[in-house]
């Protein structure tokens, strides 16, 4: 190869980066013997910053376009600058690409439960898992904070790290919304706003800022979760006598179905029993009920019809008040409506109570409205003279 080939190689470079492995978020140009040459054509596409490492120090972030290295006010020293050293230059140069683009999908939970105070249930312990999405806003802080000299920074290196932060952040928002657990699925996305807000500032001392979070589900332990399926179960039944013989048939119909089961052969020997005994008895003139043979009824007579015993008192429903961002209660309605009375309780009030959606106005509900309407009228005036 002849010099002037030699030296046309020494002139022309491209510096470039195409990234297609979805989780690189920088990248450092290998250049044997880290040298820039001369008139190097240093191509940022869209989504990238190119961060020049000169000597060991941070000297320009270069964004999206195109580039000749070959101005005077650039760092830079090439092997034509020199010759004397046998076209090797003892400044050492490197440069770093930084992926400015949003890397999504990124899963976080908790790890452990976080134990609150919730208004109506008192201590309760939460889960809650969602994904985010994190993009480098600053490319010269997060190479000096976080990369160093790594040639391949990937997004697994920070990411265990970032859902500490998310999860540190969402324990302690959670803690102090003071919403009630039934109330916070109506309130994921404000709270995915708040928990967001709050782990910007400590993102932004990385270079990194967190343009979406998700909070996907919030629940409670297994053993509480059932617990108020019972409740609400015990609410669709409404008749709590009634629901104990309906669990009580449940279980002697599947223990009847259960082959080799104790309780399943009893039953089928006491009704076994009670059917030999009927038949025994008929001929006799007796007739046979559930508990044995009794003898044959009389002739009808003519008897004061008994009472039916009433029926349960119905389940009285306790309110909740949301006041300045807090919520108070619960109160009967009895003392809603003394509430009323004293103007500590308007229709614009907004009140709860459980099973109702979310929470209303005290006029807009039909049980409580009427507390508005039943107050006195104005005294009239009075009368001339006096």
């Amino acid at each position: 190869m002849g010099i002037f080939d030699f030296l046309k190689g020494e002139f022309i470079d491209v510096i470039h980066w195409v990234d297609d492995s979805r989780d690189t978020m920088v990248w450092r140009f290998e250049r044997e013997g880290h040298e820039i040459k001369y008139g190097a054509k240093l191509t940022v596409r869209e989504g990238q910053a190119a961060v020049f490492v000169h000597e060991g120090q941070l000297a320009d972030v270069f964004t999206p376009g195109m580039y000749m290295l070959e101005t005077n006010n650039m760092p830079i020293m090439t092997t034509l600058n020199h010759w004397d050293h046998g076209f090797q230059s003892p400044f050492k140069s490197e440069i770093y690409f930084v992926n400015t683009t949003r890397f999504n999908d990124l899963k976080w939970g908790t790890k452990n439960p976080i134990i609150c105070r919730d208004p109506e249930f008192g201590p309760v312990r939460l889960r809650a898992f969602g994904t985010y999405s994190i993009r480098v806003a600053d490319p010269a802080r997060f190479l000096t904070e976080i990369v160093g000299t790594d040639g391949e920074f990937t997004m697994d290196e920070i990411s265990f790290q970032l859902r500490n932060i998310i999860v540190q952040e969402f324990s302690r928002v959670i803690a102090g919304s003071g919403i009630p657990v039934l109330d916070m699925a109506a309130n994921t996305a404000d709270l995915g706003k708040l928990v967001s807000a709050e782990i910007s500032g400590t993102l932004s001392d990385y270079g990194l800022s967190i343009p979406e979070l998700y909070i996907e589900n919030i629940s409670l332990p297994p053993a509480v979760e059932q617990a108020m399926d019972k409740r609400t179960q015990m609410g669709i039944v409404g008749d709590l006598g009634r629901y104990t013989q309906f669990s009580a048939a449940e279980a002697m119909t599947a223990a009847a179905q259960t082959p080799n089961s104790g309780m399943g052969a009893g039953l089928g020997m006491g009704m076994g029993m009670a059917m030999a005994q009927n038949m025994a008895t008929q001929a006799a003139g007796q007739t046979v009920g559930p508990w044995g043979a009794r003898p044959a009824p009389a002739a009808p007579q003519a008897t004061a019809p008994v009472a039916a015993p009433p029926p349960p008192p119905p389940v009285e429903h306790v309110w909740h008040i949301a006041e300045n961002g807090a919520t108070k209660g619960p109160f009967s309605k009895a003392r809603l409506g003394r509430m009323a009375q004293e103007s500590t309780l308007t229709r614009e009030t907004l009140v709860w109570t459980p099973g109702q959606d979310g929470w209303k106005a005290a006029g807009d509900v039909m049980e409580l409205a009427q507390l508005f309407t039943i107050l006195p009228p104005p005294p009239p005036p009075p009368p001339p003279g006096v």
